[in-house]
């Protein structure tokens, strides 16, 4: 795979957001850990990196040996060093804030083992002392697949991973805000999982033909397959090419194709991937851009950290407020139209009488959650769905296909990139324990 390239324009407006520490920085930050025997921030982990271990190396100068550790737990540990909520999770459950001092910057020591370990060219050696015949393919070329694929080949099963995109990593490379994570830094992740001998193949797995060609070819399939696109706003006009849903905004700069916005920005919805687009919005040259949310400020379902750091962008909110109108010119979009709500439950938003108002907008962003892949889903034989997410056992990742395993968004309606490891190293560790014992029954 060819090397990827940032735009220049895209690299200079999205600088990290927490840069990277200095070697000696690290060594003094790894020195504050204490090294908890029973450390909460290893169990809060998703993929329960030995973190007390993997800092311990680092403050004693071995950090190939920490990144070494991290990866043992968690193949993507330097995304995840990036893209984790970390101030929720591993640093959230630090044994500091007991003692009113700040937590270990456990995030930032990860990605300083990582980063090392990347640009130092270091290789993961491939554990499996036997080649086994057993081939299983990964849907999906997003975290959950790339997760099984990598511990299924550490065992020595001949895995592919089939995703429909050019570029593998799924929302890692196309999904996520570029000053969290570069999508050359996805792809270099990509690559490490490669170069244990895990196949990529582009191929659009959609028809039931294509389906049942792959369970003749391979023994096991996992459905790492994320979930579907942005929900629509179901208004007249979001057709026009000025309304782009979030992800498609994003991996629309990310990639290149994108470097202006103009200069007026309405993003609809509060979550995450909002706050994200309403961000980039900003480093993309809108002089103002403004969040729609249909509930009040304490709803916002978005982390706090990530509210926080969008009202420092100058990122103007309106709560209680719903989109009822797209209006388009003869020179294209133009404004919208809003009104007040009363929230009332999930499903009914009262127009408070007298509220509608006007805000011109150059670029419409619905960033109202994404909807499941019912329909595809649906091709699969014996797979049983609950609100559109796949049903597996929790400890293997068993579909109640046995013939099918799952992870990630399509099973957790759309969590963290660790909780996708997480799910695709579990169901690997399933899949392993399955095809051992009919081998070993043969």
């Amino acid at each position: 795979m060819q090397a990827f390239k940032t735009h220049p324009e895209i690299a200079n407006r999205f600088e990290d957001l927490h840069p990277p520490f200095a070697p000696q920085a690290a060594t003094i930050e790894a020195n504050r850990c204490l090294n908890c025997f029973d450390a909460p921030c290893t169990a809060a982990c998703p993929t329960h990196i030995d973190v007390p271990l993997f800092i311990k190396k680092i403050a004693s100068g071995n950090v190939r040996g920490s990144a070494t550790t991290i990866l043992e737990a968690n193949i993507l540990g330097a995304s995840c060093s990036r893209v984790c909520p970390v101030k929720v999770l591993c640093e959230g459950a630090c044994v500091m804030h007991r003692h009113n001092e700040q937590p270990i910057e456990i995030g930032r020591l990860q990605r300083h083992a990582m980063d090392h370990f990347y640009n130092s060219g270091a290789k993961l050696p491939l554990k499996a002392a036997v080649e086994r015949k057993e081939r299983i393919a990964c849907i999906g070329a997003g975290p959950a697949s790339l997760a099984c694929a990598a511990e299924l080949r550490q065992q020595g099963f001949q895995v592919t991973i089939f995703d429909r995109q050019t570029l593998p990593g799924g929302l890692n490379t196309y999904g996520v805000a570029e000053y969290k994570l570069r999508s050359a830094d996805s792809l270099r992740e990509v690559e490490l999982v490669r170069s244990l001998g895990v196949q990529f193949e582009v191929r659009d797995i959609a028809s039931k033909d294509d389906l049942d060609q792959l369970e003749r070819e391979f023994y096991i399939i996992f459905l790492g397959v994320g979930l579907g696109r942005m929900r629509k706003l179901n208004i007249p006009g979001e057709d026009h090419p000025k309304v782009i849903d979030a992800l498609e905004f994003i991996a629309s700069y990310k990639t290149g194709g994108r470097i202006s916005v103009g200069n007026k920005v309405v993003v609809i919805g509060a979550g995450n991937t909002a706050i994200d687009a309403a961000n980039a919005a900003k480093r993309l040259g809108a002089e103002e851009v403004y969040v729609l949310y249909r509930r009040e400020e304490k709803d916002i379902s978005a982390f706090s950290f990530e509210y926080e750091h969008a009202k420092l962008q100058r990122i103007q909110f309106h709560w209680n407020t719903l989109l009822i109108a797209i209006h388009i010119d003869d020179e294209g979009l133009s404004e919208i139209e809003c009104a007040r709500v009363a929230s009332g439950n999930d499903q009914e938003f009262r127009q408070l009488p007298n509220s509608t108002f006007n805000l011109e907008c150059d670029l419409l962003i619905p960033a109202i959650g994404q909807s499941g892949l019912l329909e595809f889903l649906s091709k699969f034989h014996n797979l049983q769905l609950t609100q559109g997410r796949v049903v597996i056992d929790r400890t293997t990742g068993q579909t109640t296909n046995p013939k099918y395993f799952a992870g990630g968004d399509c099973v957790n309606g759309g969590r963290e990139v660790v909780d996708a490891v997480a799910d695709g190293k579990r169901a690997a560790l399933g899949i392993a324990g399955a095809l051992k014992r009919e081998a070993a029954h043969a």
